[in-house]
């Protein structure tokens, strides 16, 4: 009887380790079903800014971060958008829209944005006054003291143009100083290094331009 249950527990024995095969295996994975598989990401598509700005007008709603952000890449120095009257217009609407609802943060970069689309559609007091309030909003931000370097500059040319030697002179002031806060501001920028009698000769030169 003794031998009997030796061989019994022998042979357990054996078939545990048999199943096991003497090492331990990892739980399979319980199979995922349908409900539980993660879903795929959904298709990407690449907007040019021009679309984005198409569906803005179209009822898309675009956030005032988003609309600072899209207005800053398209009225990077140099754009052609500048000459494109209808990107301009449309621009103007999307940014006076989002103006009214955006944090202090963002209000600044976007009454900004609107002083340069009125300073290049020769709206000179509009451009003035929304740079002026942009200033105010954020005093650290340099592309809004090289355009009231330029305004000043343009007002200075009006009464050089008057024989207004004096106000002429205090404007072309005004607008050395508005290049010095921005130059110091941005020293790398290369923009913001010019001489005012750099400006003088490039808001000259737009002047005549825009005469043609």
């Amino acid at each position: 009887m003794t031998k009997l249950a030796g061989s019994l527990v022998c042979l357990a024995l054996v078939l545990a380790m048999a199943g096991c095969g003497g090492k331990k295996h990892a739980a399979s994975p319980t199979p995922q079903t349908a409900s539980t598989l993660p879903l795929p990401p959904p298709p990407s598509r690449t907007h040019t800014d021009e679309e984005l700005l198409d569906e803005a007008m179209r009822g898309s709603h675009i956030s005032p971060g988003e609309a600072a952000i899209l207005s800053d890449r398209m009225l990077t120095e140099g754009s052609s958008n500048f000459a494109n009257e209808k990107t301009m217009a449309r621009l103007d609407i999307l940014l006076n829209k989002s103006v009214s609802e955006a944090p202090r943060e963002i209000r600044h970069r976007l009454l900004r944005n609107l002083g340069v689309i009125h300073y290049y559609q020769k709206k000179y007091s509009l451009a003035r006054q929304e740079l002026q309030q942009a200033n105010e909003l954020s005093p650290r931000d340099a592309r809004t003291h090289y355009y009231l370097a330029r305004l000043a500059v343009q007002n200075g040319n009006i009464y050089q143009s008057k024989g207004l030697s004096k106000k002429a002179k205090g404007q072309y002031n005004l607008a050395a100083n508005e290049m010095e806060v921005a130059r110091n501001l941005e020293p790398s920028n290369s923009l913001y290094r010019q001489d005012v009698k750099q400006v003088i000769q490039k808001e000259g030169t737009v002047s005549s331009n825009k005469k043609k």
